[in-house]
């Protein structure tokens, strides 16, 4: 069945009138007057109300706003556990460290798929209620050939967009033969995880894997087929963002210590929205009391952004695109415009779809109900609900 949507207060489109979606955050469009019409889980329509063809049912908005479903390409959610004691560490002056990751391990290979995969069920759920309509999820909290395995066959089970994180950190086991490691991770790990995954992922940072041990993860990833994406520079100065734009990743996440070069690599990565996205992930400087990406940097140059939540039970337990999206605007000074196209189009950039993100005629027909008349509120009025419905492939789910 076809639906209307009218009686928008604000239309966010991220689209020009003939549907393409711009390639930065200057690309935000929005219309007022306007309705869209959506059929057979894609937008099949769009333009002034009075103008507006008819379908089988209508929602009257209320003058609220109307927006893309969220794009969340940074995730975390396959994981057994919680680390509560480690925030509330944090927060009484103790500094953030890869090292933690190694609890969540051990509490992942323990637990029962079914557990894993309840756990999965809810922070999806979770997500989808305040508006993300697609995410990216990883792997990483198995660290042996069978529970990665798992760890992206059960992502699988809800997102396309599957990443294969076995380079996270080195497990205990493997404490004194890295080299042994990799060599796991590049082979039987590997080919065991790529039949499921799309992307291939690294943790390039003190503590974790440098440089040339993550340009071997990402060119075997490449070998199997899947596709690269990095951390970069989330715990200090690094060559994180340099090995990513060499790789030819769709993204480098983080970005939270970046040097000129950095910044420069960034830009000059590929034209049209092709190179490298810097994913920044405002929920971590929140919960670990680092500072915050320079944003206003990032978009002076050039450089597209996405916004996400890395949402995992160490360094950012949270689901919320809004929250982010405010964090944004408030803490790394980009303007609401700027924050809502990172959190939509951006993401949809760094997973390099071109059918989630906007809202032109032909894209899939994810968007959400805001409780508020323009996407300002998202921003306007932090931690409160609302998000009133939220459509994923023309279906209501909210």
């Amino acid at each position: 069945m076809s639906t209307l949507i009218t009686n928008v207060g604000e239309l966010v489109t991220n689209a020009a009138p003939d549907g393409d979606p711009g390639q930065g955050p200057g690309s935000f469009a929005a219309l007022t007057g306007a309705a869209l019409v959506i059929d057979d889980g894609r937008v099949a329509w769009i333009g002034l109300a009075g103008q507006a063809p008819a379908a089988d049912d209508a929602v009257d908005c209320g003058g609220r706003a109307v927006l893309p479903g969220f794009v969340d390409s940074h995730a975390h959610l396959v994981f057994a556990g919680e680390r509560s004691a480690e925030f509330a560490a944090r927060m009484a002056g103790q500094p953030y460290q890869a090292g933690g990751i190694r609890s969540t391990v051990a509490a992942t290979r323990a637990a029962p798929d079914e557990d894993l995969r309840a756990n999965l069920a809810r922070l999806i759920r979770e997500m989808l209620a305040q508006g993300t309509t697609t995410l990216e999820c990883k792997s990483g909290y198995g660290l042996t050939v069978p529970d990665e395995a798992r760890g992206v066959a059960l992502a699988a089970e809800v997102t396309p967009e599957v990443t294969f994180l076995g380079a996270h950190v080195v497990p205990p086991e493997y404490e004194g033969d890295r080299a042994g490691y990799l060599d796991l991770v590049c082979g039987p790990m590997l080919s065991t995880c790529s039949p499921h995954a799309r992307w291939v992922d690294v943790f390039c940072e003190r503590g974790a894997f440098d440089a040339d041990e993550a340009a071997a993860v990402l060119a075997a990833g490449r070998a199997a087929g899947l596709l690269p994406r990095v951390h970069a520079n989330q715990l200090g100065p690094g060559p994180g963002v340099q090995v990513a734009v060499a790789a030819g990743a769709a993204s480098a996440d983080h970005c939270t210590y970046l040097s000129d070069a950095d910044v420069d690599a960034l830009a000059s990565s590929g034209p049209g929205g092709s190179g490298t996205v810097a994913t920044l992930l405002p929920g971590v400087e929140f919960s670990t009391r680092q500072p915050y990406p320079d944003a206003r940097w990032l978009l002076a140059a050039g450089v597209t952004v996405a916004l996400a939540t890395d949402c995992n039970p160490g360094s950012c337990f949270t689901s919320s695109m809004p929250l982010c999206v405010a964090l944004a605007v408030r803490e790394m000074r980009m303007t609401t415009q700027e924050a809502v196209w990172s959190a939509t189009a951006g993401g949809a950039r760094a997973l390099r779809r071109t059918d989630v993100g906007h809202l032109g005629v032909g894209a899939r027909a994810d968007l959400i109900l805001l409780d508020g008349p323009s996407h300002t509120y998202l921003a306007y009025r932090p931690g409160v609900p609302l998000v009133r419905a939220v459509w994923q492939n023309g279906h209501r789910e909210f």
